[in-house]
């Protein structure tokens, strides 16, 4: 009996906050592979930010989704029938899979992973884009040096979680910027931040003014907006930014808000640049061996926030924009 799957198709360009609407979920019976491809079930699936982006009809890194086409996403899954010499029946694998159960895939940008090693979840978070985000933004974009101060916005997220852990390994004074006295908490008590600035009830600019009082060596941006224009107002000389994500924008109907003293970079000889993941893939097996001996030695920690069922995904998917979601946000499939 062939099998049934269910799945997310983009209905419509959103705008400003996506909306149910935005999508139709289809059944359907599930694709059988031919010579060279295999079939996924899809047991996880990355809820990230960018998810956003790549429904807009601009310009960007990576064509965005068609109306009518499976939306993007991040999965891991588990290989059901194989017509591909290098993927078996029964192997774990990670790949851009998209919003459904079933999928079917001709290897390319596919990975295995070890199912015995850690749980599953972690493949896509900590060990995932979302780890190798952190990794090499922080440490090929931002360079800290022992005794730094790094300053991470979004710092009780997926990225920033992982980021000002990475700047304590590495001996850095790190500040975290989150939402809510409960994720300051997490990041302090729990990650070993040395300092959380709580953006809704406190002054930004002021609260780095506070906590770095030296200046920002290293700021690791994943939100833009007001908060970039804080850590702007607070460079040390030399500093450098990493602008991994502006999520603050995402949904925004208005143009993006470019930051307006931009000229603090000629004057503390500062620097800004950007970052992709995807940049780094052959060195991602490098990233993981690091970050696993990490986790091995309690340095490096991960929370997953995991809802399950795959309908809920619209719903879901705003978690992230709302700022509920806590650390790295995914959907259990099955």
């Amino acid at each position: 009996m062939p099998l049934t799957n269910h799945k997310f198709l983009l209905a419509a360009r959103p705008v400003g906050m996506p909306k149910r609407t935005d999508w139709t979920y289809v059944e359907e019976p599930a694709d059988e592979p031919k010579d060279g491809e295999f079939q996924v079930q899809v047991l996880y699936i990355s809820l990230d930010p960018a998810m956003r982006g790549w429904v807009n009809e601009v310009r960007s890194y990576v064509a965005p989704v068609a109306i009518g086409e499976v939306m993007r996403a991040l999965g891991l899954g588990v290989v059901t029938a194989s017509r591909n010499p290098r993927f078996a029946v029964g192997d774990h694998v990670s790949g851009l899979f998209g919003v459904q159960e079933y999928a079917l895939t001709d290897g390319t940008g596919v990975r295995k992973i070890d199912a015995r090693i850690l749980p599953l979840p972690k493949y896509l978070s900590v060990l995932g884009m979302t780890g190798m985000t952190a990794y090499f933004g922080l440490l090929d974009t931002g360079q800290p040096k022992p005794g730094e101060t790094v300053v991470v916005s979004a710092a009780a997220g997926a990225v920033g979680t992982i980021v000002g852990q990475i700047a304590k390994i590495k001996n850095c004074h790190v500040v975290g910027i989150a939402g809510g006295p409960e994720k300051c908490r997490y990041i302090v008590e729990d990650l070993g931040f040395d300092a959380a600035i709580d953006y809704k009830s406190e002054d930004v600019r002021r609260s780095l003014r506070q906590h770095c009082p030296k200046g920002i060596d290293v700021y690791f941006d994943n939100v833009g907006g007001s908060i970039l224009e804080a850590a702007l107002a607070n460079l040390a000389r030399g500093a450098r930014i990493v602008i991994c994500g502006a999520i603050s924008q995402y949904c925004s109907t208005a143009p993006v808000a470019g930051p307006s003293n931009y000229m603090s970079l000629l004057i503390n000889r500062a620097s800004m640049k950007g970052m992709l993941v995807m940049d780094y893939v052959d060195r991602y097996p490098q990233a993981g061996a690091e970050m696993a001996a990490w986790m091995a030695a309690g340095k490096l920690k991960s929370r997953e926030d995991i809802v399950e069922g795959l309908e809920t995904f619209p719903e879901t998917l705003l978690k992230l924009f709302k700022g509920e979601n806590n650390s790295k946000l995914m959907l259990k499939v099955s």
